[in-house]
């Protein structure tokens, strides 16, 4: 089957759904971009340090290379990354920068060569992160690829829904065909398309302390699941150390601490160097446990933070130089009331991003024909147990492309190693057993419930967002994450009695884009406990205190797909074709 003139629907306006919108318009697609806010409510466009990539001889750091890159995200991945997935990610970044240019994205120069400005951040070995704006990177890519797509919208190459909301994939014989909308006013309907590629972004909401905005509740990947998609690596969550801890978690980026800040306790003292040979530039998951567990070194009562001190940055570098590096922290530090180039700024470790996600292999394509995914939403197992600092962005590019490219081929989101005609079954999937997983516990945790009428479903997202993360945040063990499970069923059963209710009086529930959305947080919730509760051992963005040790050599990834008979299904994915080509 040709799918040129076929309609491509994205859900999703991150970096991922804005590049591969205009690349499937320039390869003649009929494209439709859904998103469930405005073009630029999205990661992307909250995302600070940058994007990297290896250059051109001329134009990288002196000595880095591509396989630095690679062994960098691999030694940040803990050992879980899928080492295919790294190689095509630092090996195609300088292509796909360059086309991020070419629609339009202008990145910071150096004054005195003209070449791309490159930084420095945490766990990498040379300066290779791209920035826009100084701090501004996020912003800066997503504008330039909004008026892109916008114009490519005045041509008529693309559709642009804004304000409208996906609620769950359209199947057909076991293909998905479309997606079923709420409108901007509320109102049900179906757009229909050739093939679906899901762009959607990640899940921070779920937990108290986050860097994401509002709409980052999971809403593709609850839809994939629901519609039978397989998912995997929901157990690694990733946690930045360094978020504001007052104003609305507001991101101290990566970048700071390369450019030369510390974190100091409440004395005064620095002390990542007693946890980590690299320091302050430590992978995100050890800094964000390094302060835990230091906190609880100094007895620190709870809500105790630590602190960046970015003053020595400003001393050697002169004055100044701090607001011109990092503007937007300059300004929103000094909002709060804060001015960092005299005193320290009081940090907190954050949910930030979401390693896990819709499996999905090196062409963007899902379990189910018709399904594609890329961005945060999916996983291909580029990240392992805990992402590399500014390698999100680039995913984002590079497997957003190859989607499209796998579309446009005409793969029509087969499983790998299909011919056009037939699909290579999944294993077959042990039926779960609820009571082998979750462990029994004496009570639930006490998570406040929401007061009458805050919530049609019986709870609200704060609790929600408490609960987990009190129970399943930096740090886990069995009795926490089965305090969580105990809840998140109660909760459930209550969403479903008031499910059943309002069908019974004539309108099914959910039925708003808020109810909707809390339904996807509590889905993707269990999802992510059960996760945490089934691998007891403790690597990257999974850290389980009663299973300290890290997992045997080699990735050993974690898929679940939805059994439709029983529940949920477990597929152990030590299997080689799972483990290269899969995830």
């Amino acid at each position: 089957m040709s799918t040129r003139n076929s309609h491509l629907a994205v859900v999703g306006s991150g970096i991922a759904g804005l590049f591969s919108t205009l690349l499937a318009a320039e390869a003649g697609l009929r494209v439709t971009l859904v998103t469930k806010g405005a073009l630029a409510e999205s990661n992307t466009h909250f995302a600070q340090g940058g994007i990297c990539a290896v250059l051109g001889p001329e134009d990288a750091a002196p000595g880095d290379t591509v396989e630095a890159h690679i062994a960098d995200t691999l030694k940040a991945g803990a050992g879980q990354c899928n080492p295919d997935a790294v190689r095509i990610l630092c090996e195609e970044a300088c292509a796909d920068i360059g086309a991020l240019e070419r629609f339009g994205v202008v990145f910071d120069r150096d004054a005195d060569t003209g070449r791309r400005a490159l930084g420095l951040e945490g766990a990498h070995s040379a300066a290779r992160i791209l920035h826009a704006g100084g701090d501004a990177t996020g912003a800066a890519i997503a504008d330039g690829l909004i008026r892109a797509v916008r114009d490519a919208a005045a041509l008529g190459t693309v559709t642009i829904l804004e304000n409208t909301f996906v609620r769950d994939l359209v199947l057909d014989a076991g293909q998905v065909t479309g997606v079923a909308l709420l409108a901007p006013d509320g109102r049900p309907w179906t757009l229909e398309a050739g093939a679906v590629l899901l762009a959607s972004g990640g899940a921070g909401q779920l937990f108290d302390f986050t860097t994401n905005p509002s709409v980052a509740t999971a809403d593709g990947l609850a839809a994939a699941w629901r519609a039978g998609a397989a998912v995997a690596d929901l157990e690694y969550f990733q946690f930045h150390p360094t978020a504001l801890a007052v104003g609305g978690n507001f991101l101290i980026s990566e970048a700071v601490r390369g450019a030369g800040a510390a974190l100091r306790d409440s004395h005064g003292t620095a002390f990542m160097a007693r946890y980590h040979p690299e320091g302050d530039l430590a992978p995100r998951d050890v800094v964000s446990r390094s302060i835990a567990a230091h906190l609880r070194s100094l007895h620190a009562e709870p809500g105790a933070t630590v602190f960046l001190d970015a003053t020595g940055v400003e001393a050697s570098h002169g004055a100044g130089y701090l607001a011109r590096r990092f503007p937007t922290i300059d300004a929103r530090t000094r909002e709060l009331g804060f001015d960092w180039t005299r005193e320290y700024l009081p940090v907190t470790p954050a949910a930030h991003y979401w390693m896990g996600g819709i499996a999905s292999n090196l062409h963007g394509q899902t379990s189910l024909p018709g399904l594609y995914a890329a961005g945060e939403a999916a996983c291909t197992g580029v990240h392992g147990a805990n992402r590399l600092a500014s390698n999100s962005l680039l995913e984002g590019l590079v497997f957003g492309r190859r989607a499209v490219e796998s579309f446009t081929a005409g793969s029509f989101g087969l499983w790998p190693g299909t011919g056009a005609k037939t699909r290579t079954p999944w294993p077959e999937a042990a039926t779960l057993d609820d009571g082998a997983a979750v462990p029994a516990v004496p009570a639930v945790p006490e998570v406040p419930s929401a007061a009458p009428g805050d919530s049609l479903l019986g709870f609200d997202r704060e609790s929600l967002r408490r609960l987990m993360g009190a129970r399943a945040g930096v740090v886990r063990n069995a009795a926490g994450l089965g305090e969580a499970a105990a809840q998140l069923a109660s909760w459930r059963r209550q969403a479903e009695a008031a499910s059943k209710e309002f069908a019974e009086a004539g309108g099914p529930r959910p039925a708003t884009q808020a109810e909707a959305e809390l339904d996807n947080l509590l889905l993707v919730a269990e999802l992510l406990v059960h996760a945490a509760l089934t691998r007891e051992n403790s690597v990257g963005g999974h850290f389980r205190s009663d299973f300290p040790e890290p997992p045997g050599t080699g990735r050993s990834p974690h898929l679940w797909v939805r059994d439709t008979s029983a529940g949920s299904a477990h597929l152990p994915t030590s299997l080689p074709v799972l483990e290269s080509e899969t995830v």
